[in-house]
């Protein structure tokens, strides 16, 4: 059965301070968000009607936007309640959440210093991003890099660092791999389109990219602590793509991901094997 494209689907989005119908949640074309990339978003799992993380989320929402230098017209604690009261009414027992923040359309020019924000949440009912994921995935290298620290926010969730991400999966997708690995601007491993990853050695220990040109995932640091209080250790430091074939295992970490198996990079394999959650 082929999925409900998004902009069909039927109940509420809470848009710009109330809940508005699904279909009647309209932007401008012309709006700075779409043309300059003026957006930042938060992705969020929910589990038994309840947000995994949530004020974590949140506070990353708003150091995205200050990042982008807009200010979100509500408190915190507002996109919190307000997250938490549309899933209620969507009634969305195990899905997703995305919050996200554009400039609007008063301005069409680089400049957009009197563009009003705008602010959207919307919740679905969602199950595995990766599918069949227990089998561990398959993910090539893409030719693509993580844009070096100081030349854009990359400790954010703004949406024109994904455009590199749809490169590389898309090319991946045509060569017959489910994702694809991205390296650093010094061809570091970095991570995945969009999920952190972790290695497993021999010895059983973890390692672990430094997120010092890609996002420090909430799923990553709860692995990590989980990790160590089982008394894993967790090596976070510099990773060569020519270290992969060290390494017995490895997964995938994500709020969309969660927590996914990978079984190959390249010619480099991996045994499925017992993860630490």
């Amino acid at each position: 059965m082929e999925p409900i494209p998004f902009d069909k689907r039927a109940g509420k989005i809470w848009f710009n301070g109330e809940p508005v119908n699904w279909s009647d949640v309209k932007i401008h074309v012309l709006n700075h968000g779409l043309h300059y990339a003026s957006c930042v978003f938060e992705g969020e799992r929910v589990y038994d009607g309840e947000i995994f993380k949530l004020e974590e989320h949140t506070e990353r929402l708003f150091h995205s936007a200050n990042r982008l230098g807009f200010k979100i017209p509500y408190s915190q604690d507002h996109i919190n309640k307000s997250c938490k009261d549309i899933v209620k009414i969507q009634k969305v027992k195990n899905g997703y959440v995305r919050p996200v923040v554009w400039r609007g359309s008063e301005m069409m020019a680089i400049s957009a210093q009197k563009t009003k924000i705008h602010v959207a949440i919307a919740t679905w009912e969602w199950g595995s991003y990766f599918d069949p994921k227990l089998k561990g995935i398959k993910l090539n290298i893409s030719k693509w890099r993580r844009p070096a620290p100081n030349t854009i926010p990359w400790d954010t969730k703004a949406s024109g660092l994904y455009m590199i991400c749809t490169l590389s999966k898309h090319e991946a997708e045509k060569q017959g791999f489910t994702d694809s690995l991205m390296l650093d601007h010094e061809d570091n491993v970095a991570e995945a389109t969009g999920a952190n990853i972790f290695f497993k050695d021999r010895n059983g220990e973890l390692h672990t990219p430094i997120p010092d040109s890609f996002l420090d995932g909430i799923t990553r640091r709860t692995v990590i602590q989980i990790a160590k209080s089982k008394n894993i250790k967790v090596h976070e430091r510099k990773i060569k793509p020519d270290e992969l074939k060290n390494f017995v295992g490895c997964f995938l970490t994500g709020t969309a991901a969660e927590v996914t198996p990978v079984s190959c990079i390249g010619e480099n394999k991996f045994k499925v094997c017992e993860l630490i959650i």
